[in-house]
């Protein structure tokens, strides 16, 4: 129950082993969160744009498994943009991991030498304990923001740098994340493989990577039923045997995956089952944080890399949807552009207007974009989340349950259960894989779909 990437990573994997699935969403389309809909002219808008990086292993093997790896772009280069015109650019050159950005890195004009040097000795800290700094595993939580701190971090090196990226990725302030997190990050995309910072980005809108969702389980013989929101659970002597739907309509099956949000499944489990699963009483201890999409149509092109992330503003990452939508081969040139800001822990807009959110963001793209000081902005529109995911804070992981529970019928998937990664694409779909293993261990059947994280590689294989 649920069609967001947690449950179509599970209902996809378990109908590849052979099992009649039946998966059921409440709205009108599949891909949860990370999806698109269409404006009344036609044209498809992401609810807010989401990309992979390269070491999002388990993500890349369910496009594959669905047919979508081929819509989407990866990205070498990434750029940086102050509000002053400086331009920073990031790429991998021929050296082994870890050094394999150190070029790039050394030349990155947005950071001064002192702020580099203060990063160097934190990634160091990282690097020379394999990824798990003592500071931040032996001992209690801390917050990301308490760690650089105590690496002495400079403030240029925090905000044009560890924030930028962790923000971005964790979709959550430096100071409200658990510094694993945020080493977690750094090691798997920056140091332990060289391409694990590479960027991918649909070239399609979102809803079209999950048109093979649906033929991959019917074509095993499953179902896909849209717009059946599931509206109570049946149990019987403690175990889950069925799920009530509109109109009173039951569904019996020999197991259930609850692929719903943390909330949504507190409400739908008794207090007598949440009593008899020790792990499922701490749902209500999850907090959530917004991100922000805003959408500008341009009548001329003002920009041409694919992709751009600014520092020091309130946008982060401006997405040119025109250049990534666009066929090799175009018949016609394009007229105008289609841009996407994105703002991740978006806590400042949430209560902010629609025309507010616009002024201020056509402010800073239009200093950060000269070409786009003469464009007319076209139409615009704002797409808010107030719960887009869960706050990675210090010590989340203690109130995450596994995708096995205690009640004989029922699992559960979703990115907020314990997956070993955030609130990513790649963690819900690592939870899906994880439910379908539990799902065909507790039938007698053991397959694993899980896959393993990118290689440590280079030099830093030498610190693990």
């Amino acid at each position: 129950m649920g069609g967001g990437l947690a449950g179509l990573a599970a209902g996809v994997a378990l109908a590849d082993a052979g099992c009649r699935v039946r998966l059921f969403e409440q709205r009108p389309y599949l891909g949860g969160r990370a999806t698109s809909y269409v404006l009344p002219n036609g044209e498809h808008v992401d609810n807010c744009q989401h990309v992979t990086l390269g070491c999002c292993t388990n993500l890349e093997d369910f496009y594959k498994r669905v047919g979508s790896a081929d819509k989407i772009k990866f990205f070498d280069r990434l750029v940086f943009l102050d509000p002053q015109g400086m331009t920073g650019i990031m790429k991998a050159d021929f050296l082994p991991a870890p050094v394999h950005m150190t070029g790039s890195f050394l030349f990155f004009a947005p950071l001064a030498y002192p702020d580099k040097l203060s990063i160097a000795r934190a990634l160091a800290a990282i690097l020379f304990a394999g990824g798990r700094p003592k500071d931040a595993y032996a001992a209690d939580p801390i917050s990301m923001m308490a760690w650089l701190q105590r690496h002495k971090q400079t403030s240029t090196a925090i905000e044009r740098f560890w924030r930028v990226v962790l923000v971005s990725a964790l979709n959550e302030e430096l100071d409200r994340t658990d510094a694993r997190f945020g080493i977690d990050v750094f090691w798997k995309a920056f140091l332990a493989n060289r391409s694990g910072y590479r960027v991918g980005v649909p070239s399609v809108p979102l809803a079209e990577l999950y048109e093979g969702c649906r033929i991959a389980i019917e074509k095993k013989g499953g179902e896909v039923i849209l717009r059946s929101p599931v509206r109570s659970l049946h149990f019987e002597n403690g175990s889950l045997k069925g799920a009530i739907f509109d109109g009173g309509r039951e569904e019996s099956a020999d197991s259930f995956i609850l692929a719903l949000p943390q909330d949504r499944t507190a409400e739908l489990l008794p207090k007598e089952i949440r009593f008899a699963n020790p792990s499922l009483a701490h749902l209500d201890k999850f907090k959530v944080s917004p991100i922000t999409g805003v959408h500008f149509w341009f009548d001329r092109e003002v920009t041409h890399e694919p992709f751009i992330t600014l520092l020091d503003t309130q946008t982060q990452w401006i997405f040119n949807k025109t250049a990534l939508y666009r066929k090799e081969d175009p018949a016609t040139p394009d007229q105008g552009q289609y841009l996407q800001l994105v703002i991740s822990a978006s806590y400042a807009l949430v209560r902010k207007s629609r025309e507010e959110i616009i002024d201020l963001c056509l402010k800073e793209v239009r200093q950060a974009l000269p070409a786009a000081r003469e464009a007319q902005l076209v139409k615009a529109t704002v797409i808010k989340d107030a719960a887009a995911t869960f706050s990675p804070e210090p010590g989340v992981d203690q109130w995450r349950p596994s995708q096995e529970t205690k009640t004989p019928g029922l699992f559960l998937a979703g990115d907020w259960t314990a997956t070993g990664w955030p609130a990513t694409m790649e963690g819900a779909v690592r939870s899906g894989y994880l439910a379908a293993e539990v799902v065909l261990r507790s039938a007698g059947s053991r397959q694993k779909f899980l896959q393993p994280d990118l290689p440590v590689t280079g030099l830093s294989r030498f610190f693990v």
